[in-house]
């Protein structure tokens, strides 16, 4: 490390306190950069990244099952597009890895560029794709391999930021800009959901079938283009290239991260197991339950999940204040019980008409927005330092992957199979997981200690 690198860190506010509670001092001269420019960064980028997967995930609902399956009934034709969106939960650890090998060998900048040139080509090459009518099964392989880009290149943007602001967050504010590196979920999907909205009341159903649809796609190169340069102007920075190599935040060693404390991986995605699981349970499957199973209109549905997202939104600032007071796991804890009495009354909600179904979705997304803004790096504290970045990582990944990448097809199967009361039991499943995994992280702490 570079003598430069290696010197104190300047604070990145004037008033932000170290780690013992000392507020450091800086000279005149020395560039101080607040906290709420990393915040900035973290929130755009992560709602570019949002847009694109919501815009996927909607369409695997209104567009997909007539586009790229027309051969078979629409429940499948939503099932088997669900079954491709999973795909790239599948492939985003390899992503995270390659995206670490490129670090370490090009620098950070050069892998945030190629990870979100790599999105948003593949998000923008979909729009392109031509349905299987036109050229058949090679039209659902070439949308799995847009997919799967989109998963890599996920997996390769993780830019250590949401880190950074956590370890150089107060001592009574982690809780709060925790939830900042999350909020960029529900305004992905909210903006997702509102040109789907528009395209849908504005366009005749051929015309949105034929070309309509595609726009969406087409918007998302430019969002995660501003997104790259929103990230690129603080992570090629001095101060916080000193700052994330103050604080450690560099790839680590895969094989020594696994075999020392890849069971820290584990614990940390199952205690957010029950927030990702809810995540893709209020989003993206309701919109396919109403499609297939109810006669409410698709507009009025999508106005009551464009306003629960907005709910959503506003529910993760009281997460970080819940989470200041009464800790970020406490949180997490309370929270997983809350869903788990949500989950006993999906069954009800859902099959009790617009206003059951308006309620599931209001009260569904208040909850994902307290659970999910304290979801992410609760557990990062359990690495070792010099592990942090890619352990935070990977248990990112894995929550993603157990938690949320097969939650539609898994809802929409079973519900279609056994009735409503399957996804209950699922979405139940995910908060017992959520309350065993804090609980053995509490044993395993207390035997450390």
């Amino acid at each position: 490390m570079s003598s430069a690198a290696s010197a104190p860190l300047p604070p990145l506010s004037p008033t932000m306190t170290g780690a013992h509670g000392a507020t450091p001092h800086n000279s005149p001269d020395e560039a101080v950069v607040a906290p709420g420019d990393i915040a900035v960064g973290v929130v755009i980028g992560r709602a570019s990244e949002n847009f694109d997967f919501f815009v996927y995930g909607i369409a695997s609902v209104l567009v997909f099952p007539q586009v790229f399956f027309p051969f078979v009934d629409r429940l499948h034709g939503i099932l088997y597009a669900f079954a491709v969106f999973a795909v790239a939960f599948v492939v985003r650890p390899i992503g995270t890895l390659l995206g670490m090998s490129v670090q370490r060998h090009f620098g950070r900048s050069v892998k945030l560029t190629v990870s979100l040139f790599l999105l948003g080509i593949s998000t923008c090459s979909m729009a392109l794709l031509p349905g299987y009518g036109a050229v058949g099964v090679w039209s659902i392989a070439l949308l799995t391999l847009c997919r799967i880009g989109q998963g890599l290149a996920l997996g390769g943007s993780w830019d250590g930021l949401p880190s950074l602001l956590a370890i150089n967050a107060p001592e009574h504010k982690r809780g709060w800009y925790a939830m900042l590196g999350q909020l960029g979920a529900p305004l992905g999907f909210v903006v997702a959901c509102a040109v789907f909205l528009y395209l849908w009341t504005n366009l005749s159903s051929a015309d949105f079938l034929t070309w309509g649809w595609r726009y969406p796609f087409y918007a998302a190169f430019a969002i995660n283009v501003v997104a790259l340069f929103a990230r690129l102007r603080l992570v090629v920075t001095h101060e916080y290239e000193r700052g994330l190599e103050h604080a450690e935040l560099e790839p680590g060693n895969t094989g020594e991260l696994l075999s020392t404390q890849g069971v820290n991986i584990v614990i940390g995605a199952f205690a957010a197991l029950a927030s990702y699981a809810l995540f893709h349970l209020v989003t993206i499957f309701p919109l396919s339950w109403v499609v297939l199973f109810s006669q409410e209109e698709v507009a009025q549905f999508m106005t009551v999940e464009l306003l629960g997202g907005v709910l959503g939104a506003l529910a993760m600032p009281v997460s970080g204040w819940m989470a200041d007071r009464i800790g970020r796991r406490r949180t997490l804890g309370t929270l997983a019980f809350a869903i788990a009495v949500f989950s006993v009354a999906t069954p009800f909600l859902l099959d009790s008409g617009s206003v059951g179904r308006d309620a599931f979705i209001l009260v569904g997304f208040v909850l994902l927005g307290l659970s999910y803004g304290q979801a992410a790096g609760t557990m990062t504290s359990n690495f070792l330092p010099h592990l942090r970045y890619t352990g935070a990582a990977l248990t990112t990944d894995l929550a993603w992957l157990i938690g949320a990448a097969f939650a539609p097809f898994v809802a929409l199967y079973l519900s279609a199979r056994f009735g409503l009361v399957a996804v209950s039991l699922y979405l139940l499943s995910g908060a017992v997981c959520t309350l065993l995994a804090l609980r053995t992280n509490r044993l395993l702490t207390s035997l450390k200690d």
